[in-house]
């Protein structure tokens, strides 16, 4: 039996239950992208996905990589399964409906009790956990056809070993991320963007039927943006917290130094490239996403703070302890309070990218 050569990823989880730091309740910028693509992956779905007319009760296997806990996951889910529905029904292929199986897959150490107890009752589709890091294979071969990614592809598998090493030119000092580091820095994380897309994509290829397709969603930055007088960025900003932090003495500054954010934020042409090079997929769409400023608003620096801390708690927790987090993120949303195109949706420059893949 062949092996599958597996990628190291390190588990990075999201805040779980359902308290007033869980993710649960701090993932509403999340939602308006659901909302965001609903129409495009409606007519991705019309448009590409191949449904058999041999045998309409085939079952239709549905993959949600990354989904957390909260409504995010259940609404993109439901969305997805009613396209196919009207799909199937628009080839007419009887009264009959397809079943649906929808795999909710994220890490292992993801809250999936509190994700399986918000189910929703009525739901039109049978649901099953996948734990595992997506960087490597999750399903049987040729077993899914649709398969859907959002807010996850950002995450690395593991920080670039360069950017911990003291000896090495991108040695990270004084910095959490490779945001206005030095070129070598940026290099290191762009080349483990690389890597770990191209294991995402050619596990992805193996698990996915000849025609079926993947809708990715996930932040960017141009190079407008980047341009903007006083642009500043969630991790820099964090950043320069801890490093206030370890001047007053409660962390020390080697600490802060051997700490990074697994986090990369691709161009659409950086994206793009690495999809073409492994070939493994045909590009149906690639374009910002646009998303309604209702879900853009913090509304203030607090809740926007709120919604940073759901996401990073865990890695920042296990590098520094549990007892700095409270303090790290008043500090945080007291210097978030000074850029309002961080957290305010008249003011707010970051973009997200949205991408639909065929298998080839």
């Amino acid at each position: 039996m062949e092996k599958e050569k597996k990628n190291s990823a390190k588990s990075f989880s999201m805040n779980g239950g359902d308290g007033p730091n869980s993710y649960l309740k701090n993932s509403s910028y999340q939602r308006g992208a659901v909302d965001g693509a609903k129409g495009m992956i409606r007519e991705a779905i019309e448009e590409k996905l191949h449904i058999s007319s041999s045998s309409p009760s085939d079952t239709i296997y549905i993959a949600d990589l990354g989904c957390s806990v909260g409504q995010n996951t259940f609404i993109a889910i439901q969305n997805i399964v009613e396209a196919i529905e009207r799909k199937s029904q628009s080839q007419g292929l009887g009264p009959q409906t397809p079943e649906f199986q929808v795999f909710f897959s994220d890490q292992v150490s993801n809250d999936f009790n509190k994700l399986f107890t918000s189910l929703p009752p009525q739901r039109q589709y049978f649901a099953a956990a996948v734990p595992g890091s997506f960087y490597n294979r999750l399903f049987p071969k040729q077993s899914l056809h649709f398969i859907y990614c959002s807010y996850s592809l950002q995450w690395l598998s593991k920080v670039p070993k360069e950017v911990e090493d003291m000896n090495s030119p991108a040695w990270n000092k004084g910095r959490i991320h490779y945001v206005e580091a030095q070129k070598e820095v940026v290099d290191a994380y762009f080349a483990q963007f690389v890597k770990d897309m191209e294991s995402f994509l050619s596990a992805r290829s193996q698990e996915l039927l000849s025609g079926g397709l993947m809708a990715l969603i996930l932040p960017t930055y141009t190079k407008e943006m980047l341009s903007i007088k006083s642009f500043r960025r969630p991790l820099d900003i964090l950043g320069s917290c801890l490093m206030e932090m370890s001047k007053k003495g409660i962390v020390s500054e080697a600490k802060v130094d051997s700490f990074n954010v697994p986090v990369y934020s691709p161009s659409s042409k950086e994206l793009e490239e690495v999809i073409k090079n492994t070939g493994y997929f045909s590009i149906e769409r690639l374009e910002l996403l646009s998303i309604s400023k209702k879900y853009k608003a913090g509304p203030d620096a607090k809740t926007f703070s709120m919604h940073i801390r759901a996401g990073l708690e865990g890695i920042i927790d296990e590098h520094f302890g549990r007892e700095i987090i409270d303090e790290l993120f008043v500090l945080f949303a007291r210097k978030v309070a000074e850029y309002s195109h961080i957290y305010n949706s008249e003011n707010r420059v970051n973009e997200d990218l949205f991408v639909i893949l065929c298998r080839k």
